[in-house]
């Protein structure tokens, strides 16, 4: 079954979109596209999805943006110490040193690396994604099902059709030996211009041959038993 399903989230600064798509397939044939980091998603996606669908090419994707931190300063004062030192020798005193000079000097002012994230918001984030892909999975059961329940009238629609063309069939071969017998009868009249010396005998054999040929029961026996089966697949 074809399908599609979009969820979004947002936990500990973080914002997440989920896609899923599906298509017909004879198996389970599962891709996923995750960020930098989150392949250990990867392994619960596989086992849920596994547990709801059967078949289908299904591509799971997960796209986050991840929060935007102003980079920390930090003022090396050992480093600003000595530089100060240094310029009030060449100045006569430190009064006479400007510090906002020394500012821009390297290693003056550094950039402090980001602290890691506290444990407990990457879990709470961590498990607000995986419910996330719950919803996923089920938003895309849910759509398939609903196209397979579209599928189903249609495919019902046919069956009826065809059962009913088969019925009709079957009533008008009931009605094909007699007609056979006064085409028969008829044709002969016209080649003999009424004078038949043909036998009833030879009659009923040469009818029996046509008859024989453009028997149909065997087919239409076939289309009831494809028609039964069918609606029992769809049970």
């Amino acid at each position: 079954m074809t399908g599609f399903a979009r969820v979004d989230g947002m936990e500990a600064g973080y914002r997440w979109v989920w896609e899923a798509k599906s298509v017909n397939s004879k198996g389970l044939d599962l891709r996923f596209r995750l960020p930098q980091g989150f392949d250990y998603i990867e392994a619960v996606a596989r086992k849920r999805a596994a547990e709801i669908f059967a078949r289908g090419n299904l591509s799971i994707n997960l796209a986050l943006q991840r929060p935007k931190k102003v980079p920390a300063l930090e003022i090396n004062r050992d480093v600003l110490e000595k530089m100060m030192t240094l310029a009030a020798e060449f100045r006569g005193s430190r009064e006479a040193v400007y510090v906002e000079s020394l500012m821009g000097l390297r290693g003056v002012i550094e950039v402090v690396e980001e602290e890691t994230e506290a444990e407990e918001l990457v879990a709470a984030r961590d498990a607000a994604v995986v419910t996330s892909l719950e919803d996923l999975l089920s938003e895309l059961a849910a759509a398939r099902l609903g196209e397979g329940e579209r599928l189903a009238a249609v495919v019902e629609e046919h069956i009826s059709e065809i059962e009913g063309l088969t019925s009709q069939v079957a009533a008008l071969a009931k009605l094909q030996p007699e007609r056979c017998k006064a085409r028969l009868t008829e044709q002969l009249d016209e080649l003999l211009d009424g004078d038949s010396p043909v036998s009833d005998e030879r009659l009923a054999q040469e009818l029996a041959l046509i008859v024989a040929r453009g028997d149909v029961r065997e087919e239409l026996d076939r289309l009831v038993a494809h028609v039964a089966a069918a609606r029992e697949l769809m049970t």
